[in-house]
């Protein structure tokens, strides 16, 4: 893993190798970020599972490097001031610039459920084009 982590700033990133044992650095990265910022556990940990499967999905398709960032709420609205304040927003990147597609797995099928997780687990998500790949990001719903 190489990345920058600036727990009190109002993110913190990281770019993960596509290799398997990049799933757990990255649940790992989130976590320890997520209880350094004080967001509350559920939230927290639901940030773990859903970057797992994100990052998961991106191995499976990519070769190219993983970036995973994650944007601090706050509870003044902060650089998001506006009509709502945001929750927690994680982005999950690769190189490849097909979008993800949702599909429905049957009750015997090991995988297919990630973004089907994503989509109903977070308050809002999508995807993004970049330069060079793309982006798929969620926001989890601010505490109270």
């Amino acid at each position: 893993m190489t990345g920058v982590t600036d727990a009190e700033g109002d993110s913190a990133e990281w770019t993960f190798p596509a290799v398997p044992g990049s799933v757990r650095e990255a649940r790992h990265a989130v976590g320890e970020v997520a209880r350094r910022w004080g967001i509350e556990p559920a939230s927290g940990d639901l940030a773990v599972l859903l970057v797992s499967e994100l990052v998961t999905n991106s191995l499976r398709y990519a070769s190219g490097p993983i970036g995973v960032r994650l944007l601090r709420p706050h509870p003044d609205g902060g650089p998001w001031a506006g009509a709502e304040a945001r929750g927690l927003v994680v982005e999950v990147s690769d190189p490849v610039p097909d979008p993800p597609t949702e599909r429905m797995a049957g009750p015997d099928d090991e995988s297919g459920r990630g973004l089907q997780l994503v989509a109903r687990s977070a308050r809002r998500w999508g995807t993004r084009r970049g330069k060079r790949g793309k982006t798929v990001w969620f926001e989890l719903a601010p505490p109270g």
